[in-house]
């Protein structure tokens, strides 16, 4: 019997630590998002005044990379709007569960940590898919911009000089 006890616990801390562990990466993957929000709003004023004075050809061009990182940034907002995730026994559940045997609340618990588990997943894994293809798009965009930019630098628009003819109009 003590060792079916000694079982349950280490089955309920360990059932315990996985939830967490999915929570905390939950929490940092919403953290990451919000960083790379903070770098892609910055990085597009600066990548449309930099082609300031450029041929139209390369400023339609740049539309390309402003779409991607516009639809990366929504992809991370959404990422903000998932449920929040469950993180197993509620305290309302404290009231039932006074009345029952230790062994009781053990398989209790892991059964609780279990479902939390099996609903987290569907929600970190949404998270996760929208998190990588928003880091997709952002790559994608910021290749395409530098390209843009370096293009921009090494490519000059030759100018051809304005001829001016005088007129003199002062009669002699």
């Amino acid at each position: 019997m003590d060792d079916t006890i000694k079982s349950l616990e280490f089955l309920a801390e360990n059932s315990k630590e996985i939830i967490e562990k999915q929570v905390a990466s939950y929490r940092q993957q919403h953290s990451y998002a919000g960083t790379i929000i903070g770098f892609t709003v910055l990085f597009i004023p600066f990548f449309l005044n930099s082609l300031n004075g450029t041929n139209s050809i390369m400023q339609f061009i740049s539309i390309i990379p402003i779409v991607f990182f516009i639809t990366s940034i929504l992809l991370m907002l959404t990422i903000f709007r998932g449920k929040p995730l469950d993180e197993s026994l509620s305290v309302e559940k404290y009231q039932k569960m006074k009345n029952i045997t230790y062994e009781q609340v053990l398989l209790y618990e892991i059964e609780a940590n279990k479902i939390s588990f099996t609903k987290n997943n569907r929600v970190t894994l949404q998270g996760y898919k929208r998190y990588s293809q928003g880091i997709g798009l952002t790559t994608i965009a910021m290749l395409i911009a530098i390209i843009l930019l370096l293009a921009n630098s090494f490519i000059a628009i030759k100018k051809t000089p304005t001829k001016v003819q005088v007129v003199n109009s002062i009669p002699k």
